[in-house]
């Protein structure tokens, strides 16, 4: 089988990696294709894909409906140069569109809720898979699954934590560092949210600064005041940074999700909610905040639990439990697709074949 995936964030990156090298040690053959973000080229690279960039992305409202036009002629381009039987993405409409037109399947994933993405995609996708916390109904094509897009990554059946990150971090094995994340407010799904202001970065950065090393992630360019603590790792090194960081507080709700199904204690302030937020705060391991306002007393209750990161493994153990191997059941409903999609719409927990 010959699958086109398309790329959107670098998340998506993490989403298909371990789905595709599985699929290509059994003789499937892939391109992956995407635009400049962040670090999407760079973890394609790490990772070996074959891929195609079609440059970068536009964050006005005008440049977005020309890159519409754009991305979607390029899709099909790709399409046309590799022939796939299926194209698949995490809620991409180019590759939605491209399937359209080249009367392929599109297979989509799907966890943001973004309606004004879905309503561009839904119409020419065979199949949207979603997590069983996903808060939205799309209809007779959605699938649902106990799990999140982390665990298809980040399940232990394929990540294990490796502490070379110290080195990697410069810092010594003993050294108690937290994680920050900040957000660029440029997506379509951003308009009109909010996180932390800019006083509300400047107190909990002073706050954690005395207690700890502090490394920043940020979508832009930080100001000069908080350059210092940015984070300078390869980008496929960011998964083993979560797992041994003490903490995270962060504007971001992928990378907040991470730490919880990693078992570091995450703390996510953003106005926006999701229903695998919400499910991960119920296990103990994250906790949201909609403002800044309460973030550093929420800190200071973490530290007063004796052996932190022992206590959130074990939330950890219970929420694994609950779930399943993200990655096995893309494989199974993949390689049986379209039967899969009938078998489970018959037995709505199929899914928990694949733990």
């Amino acid at each position: 089988m010959r699958i086109l995936i398309d790329i959107g964030h670098p998340g998506h990156v993490h989403l298909f990696k371990n789905f595709a090298k599985i699929m290509q040690s059994k003789g499937h053959e892939f391109l992956f294709t995407c635009r400049q973000k962040e670090f999407e080229i760079e973890l394609l690279e790490a990772e070996g894909f074959d891929y195609v960039s079609f440059g970068k992305k536009y964050n006005s409202t005008a440049g977005k409906l020309f890159g519409l036009l754009k991305f979607d002629f390029l899709e099909i381009v790709q399409g046309l140069r590799f022939k796939p039987d299926l194209f698949m993405s995490h809620g991409s409409p180019y590759a939605a569109h491209a399937a359209a037109v080249l009367r392929k399947p599109h297979v989509s994933m799907e966890d943001t809720g973004n309606m004004e993405q879905v309503k561009l995609y839904l119409p020419f996708t065979k199949s949207v898979l979603t997590s069983t916390t996903f808060h939205k109904d799309l209809g007779e094509k959605q699938i649902r699954y106990a799990g999140y897009h982390e665990l298809a990554y980040l399940h232990p059946n394929h990540f294990t934590p490796n502490d070379t990150i110290y080195d990697t971090l410069g810092i010594a094995k003993e050294t108690k560092y937290v994680i920050l994340r900040f957000v660029s407010w440029n997506a379509s799904h951003d308009i009109n949210q909010y996180g932390l202001t800019l006083e509300e970065k400047r107190e909990l950065i002073q706050y954690l600064s005395s207690r700890y090393k502090v490394f920043i992630s940020s979508e832009r360019q930080l100001p000069e005041e908080f350059s210092k603590y940015q984070i300078k790792i390869p980008p496929e090194e960011m998964h083993n940074a979560m797992a041994f960081a003490q903490m995270f507080i962060g504007e971001g709700a992928t990378m907040a999700s991470e730490c919880a199904v990693l078992g570091t204690p995450a703390i996510y302030i953003n106005s926006i909610v999701s229903g695998t937020i919400n499910e991960q705060a119920a296990y103990g391991l994250l906790f949201h905040f909609q403002e800044g306002k309460v973030v550093i007393d929420t800190i200071k209750e973490l530290e007063k639990i004796p052996n932190l990161k022992d206590v959130f493994r074990e939330r950890q153990i219970k929420l694994l439990a609950d779930t399943i191997d993200v990655t096995a059941f893309m494989i199974w409903f993949v390689e049986k697709f379209p039967k899969s999609q009938d078998i489970m719409k018959n037995d709505p927990e199929y899914y928990f074949h694949f733990r």
